[in-house]
C-alpha cells in the first residue's frame, strides 16, 4: 500500500487548515459565534483544498470538475458536520479553548474526509 496519496492529503489539508484557522479567527475576531465562524472558515478552505486534491493528491483531471466537485463538496460537509458537533462538545461539555478545540475537530474529521474522496469524489 502506497502512502503518497495520504501523504498529499495531509499535506493540502495542512494549507487547508491554515486558510481554516484564519479565516475561522477572523470570523471570531469579528464576533461570529463558533459555529458561524466554523462555517465560514470551511467554505474558504474547501475551495482550496478541492483544488488541489483534484490536481496533485488524486491526479483526478480525467473526469467532470463539477461533479467531482459536487461529491467532494457532500463529503466535505459530512466531515464537516462530524467535525462541527465535535467542536460544539469541546467548546460546551469540555470547556476546550475553542482554537484548540476547532484544531482537533479538523483533525478528528480528516480520515472521514479522506476516505470519502478516494472512495467516490475522484474515483477512478
Amino acid at each position: 500500500m502506497t502512502f503518497v496519496q495520504p501523504l498529499r492529503f495531509c499535506l493540502v489539508g495542512a494549507a487547508g487548515y491554515v486558510v481554516n484557522t484564519c479565516a475561522f479567527a477572523f470570523s471570531v475576531a469579528l464576533g461570529s459565534q463558533e459555529l458561524m465562524a466554523a462555517t465560514a472558515a470551511f467554505a474558504a478552505a474547501v475551495t482550496v483544498n478541492f483544488w488541489c486534491n483534484r490536481r496533485w493528491t488524486f491526479a483526478a483531471q480525467h473526469g467532470s470538475p463539477s461533479s467531482q466537485a459536487a461529491r467532494f463538496f457532500l463529503v466535505s460537509v459530512g466531515a464537516f458536520l462530524f467535525g462541527a458537533g465535535l467542536l460544539e462538545l469541546l467548546t460546551s461539555l469540555v470547556s476546550m479553548p475553542t482554537l484548540p478545540a476547532q484544531g482537533a475537530s479538523i483533525v478528528a474529521a480528516t480520515p472521514l474526509n479522506f476516505l470519502g474522496n478516494k472512495a467516490w469524489s475522484f474515483a477512478t
